[in-house]
């Protein structure tokens, strides 16, 4: 299985002008993901998160489980909470 990075960047990056009619509270230059197994939590990051390869694995993880048809009407992770929020104060500090 190769990775289709170029692809994944290009749909993320779409993300915003697609829903941002749909996405209250969403300001510029972020994204909205829901978060979890079960119960799904929604979480708005930076959309510079986009291009880290801890943010890009969880955007394969969810290629993987949804391709591009996702359930919440967004991008949905399917990781743990806890996970995801581990991986994003990491990337915090690193921006």
């Amino acid at each position: 299985m190769g990775i289709r990075l170029p692809a994944m960047i290009h749909y993320a990056k779409q993300i915003p002008k697609l829903h941002s009619k749909n996405q209250s509270g969403v300001p510029k230059g972020h994204v909205a993901v829901y978060v979890g197994k079960l119960q799904k939590r929604r979480f708005v990051v930076p959309i510079s998160y986009l291009n880290h390869p801890s943010f890009i694995d969880l955007l394969n993880r969810a290629e993987e489980e949804f391709g591009f048809s996702h359930p919440m009407g967004g991008l949905t992770i399917p990781c743990r909470e806890d996970a995801f929020i581990n991986i994003t104060s990491q990337l915090n500090a690193a921006f």
